[in-house]
């Protein structure tokens, strides 16, 4: 598990940004199941993928016409139980972090998984968003 002091700035670049912060696996139930339209980022502290991760998310959010109604994140290997009932509602797709999934009524729509970020601008991964919301949202 990471220490808090390295992931409580990270969470917090999100949760500054409108994202509730799940932390338990009754609140991503909550939350995943709901209507309307959930973006779930699964957060982490890879340098490689978090560090654009989070930037392209907050940016598709802050520019998108068409937006999520519901805007939620957990952490991997910090909210440990909460990220292992989140991946439920990913499958079929492998366990993955930092990813970005769309759920439309508690359905996935659109996966944006760590290979899909790896070496990607933050524009890019915002693009990818935005498209997605104008689809589903």
């Amino acid at each position: 598990m990471y220490p808090a002091e390295i992931v409580m700035p990270m969470k917090g670049e999100l949760v500054n940004h409108g994202f509730e912060d799940l932390t338990t696996p009754e609140a991503v139930d909550a939350a995943l199941t709901q209507s309307g339209t959930t973006l779930l980022v699964l957060n982490s502290v890879c340098g490689c993928s978090a560090g654009t991760a989070r930037p392209g998310v907050i940016m598709a959010v802050q520019n998108a016409e068409k937006k999520p109604a519901h805007l939620v994140t957990s952490f991997a290997g910090f909210d440990t139980e909460a990220v292992k009932q989140a991946r439920e509602y990913l499958l079929p797709y492998p366990p993955s972090s930092p990813c970005i999934a769309l759920l439309k009524d508690g359905q996935l729509v659109h996966m944006i998984e760590r290979h899909m970020i790896e070496g990607r601008p933050a524009q890019m991964i915002a693009a990818n968003l935005m498209e997605a919301f104008n689809q589903h949202c």
